[in-house]
């Protein structure tokens, strides 16, 4: 069967649900629990854009345990839970509601006994969520430092060792409050390698970064921070708990993006696709991760290497996009890299590409990805739009719009980052 654009849109779409349905917590959640304690309180604390639909997955799963505990979650991310308190705060900076749900998870864990069992739900937001400021600073100090790590071009880890020292509950420190309570921490993995002390800024897990990290980061993206976070960072003490201090804490992934990944590649078979799966971290500046990926997409449509067409290259990850300080328009990171990948491809036949975030929100507003034509630049010129101006302004989200290409699935409750599949026919 000949590929053409119905059959490939069709295709791209079909592979970025597979993906987003591997990591649903309804299907995997219950095979990842502890056994059922027999004594004591079970006190389920978390946070992210999961969180609450991890919470109602865990009561499903669970019907006859006593769970008490509370969750933060995303705005309009919430589900209805019986047991489980569910408390919605801003993304991707931190609000009132990030404060008040930070502090009401710290008082969850306080106060437990050796008997008694924390559940911590995590997945990816988390940072931005749960927000309680170590002493000395304020939640609009921690905003204007928010702010300007998004904008700077850091990645997640860099991001997050920066925010970890500015936090009393980041970096271990809320497991390190529920003591001596045994803390099991379940959590769908958004970050490049699956780092547990970077998921949502592992607030129950040992930190290995320090201040000097902290303060080199600052340095190398040239953050202005206001003076109480700057003596923050220079201190050399009341670090975060480091590795072999949490001995009661442990941390199990339930979704991660190559588990993800592995499951579109079965689903690429069942559509006569052969599946590459080039990684499932990468990272770098947007555009020039479209650059790349359309020099592999050619070599396999020209000389059937790294494999033969029909095939598709699968990628997983989290690229940044750096938006320097003019003005620019409405965008994301996936929309970016496709708009770089359409440019480098100039409308070359045979190849066509999604990207999207499997939280169903890329950077900002409702836009979750696109999918990507070889018509694309064609039909937006006829428009009137120049897709080289667009993307030096950082206005992806109006270009795929203005095509009728933007994919919009609205909270997706999930989260294993970006999914970019390109098929060559």
């Amino acid at each position: 069967m000949n590929w053409e654009d119905a059959r490939a849109r069709s295709a791209l779409r079909a592979l970025f649900d597979a993906a987003v349905a591997a990591a649903d917590p309804h299907s995997v959640l219950a095979a990842h629990l502890p056994p059922k304690p027999v004594k004591g309180r079970c006190v389920v604390v978390g946070a992210g854009k999961s969180a609450a639909v991890m919470a109602a997955a865990l009561e499903a799963a669970w019907p006859d345990v006593p769970l008490e505990g509370t969750v933060i979650t995303r705005y309009g991310h919430a589900v209805p839970t019986s047991r489980i308190e569910v408390i919605e705060a801003a993304h991707p900076v931190p609000d009132a509601n990030s404060l008040q749900g930070a502090l009401r998870l710290l008082e969850r864990v306080r106060g437990l006994t050796a008997d008694d069992l924390v559940i911590a739900l995590m997945s990816g937001g988390a940072s931005a969520l749960v927000a309680a400021p170590a002493p000395g600073i304020t939640l609009n100090d921690k905003q204007i430092v928010n702010r300007a790590l998004l904008a700077c071009g850091a990645n997640i880890t860099e991001m997050n060792t920066v925010r970890k020292h500015l936090s009393a509950i980041k970096g271990g420190r809320l497991a390190a409050a529920a003591a001596p309570a045994r803390v099991v921490t379940l959590a769908i993995s958004d970050v490049p390698g699956d780092d547990a002390a970077v998921i949502g800024s592992g607030p129950t897990v040992p930190d290995r970064t320090t201040f000097a990290e902290a303060r080199a980061l600052i340095a190398r993206y040239g953050i202005a921070v206001p003076p109480v976070v700057a003596a923050r960072l220079a201190l050399d003490t009341d670090e975060t708990p480091k590795p072999g201090s949490l001995p009661h804490a442990s941390f199990k992934l339930i979704a991660t993006p190559m588990m993800a990944l592995r499951a579109v590649a079965g689903a690429a078979h069942g559509l006569g696709l052969a599946p590459l799966i080039l990684g499932d971290a990468l990272e770098g500046e947007a555009r020039e991760v479209g650059i790349m990926m359309a020099g592999i997409a050619r070599s396999v449509l020209a000389h059937g290497h790294p494999i033969d067409a029909p095939a598709v290259l699968l990628s997983g990850g989290e690229t940044t996009v750096t938006l320097g300080n003019g003005p620019h328009g409405q965008g994301g990171r996936n929309t970016e890299f496709l708009l770089s990948l359409a440019l480098a491809l100039d409308g070359v036949p045979g190849i066509w590409a999604v990207a999207g975030d499997t939280d169903g929100i890329d950077g900002m507003g409702d836009v979750a990805g696109a999918v990507l034509m070889p018509t694309s630049l064609t039909r937006a010129r006829a428009k009137g739009l120049d897709p080289r101006a667009m993307l030096s302004g950082h206005d992806s989200h109006t270009f795929f719009g203005a095509i009728g290409d933007a994919i919009r699935t609205g909270p997706t409750l999930t989260n294993v980052n970006d999914f970019r599949a390109i098929i060559i026919a």
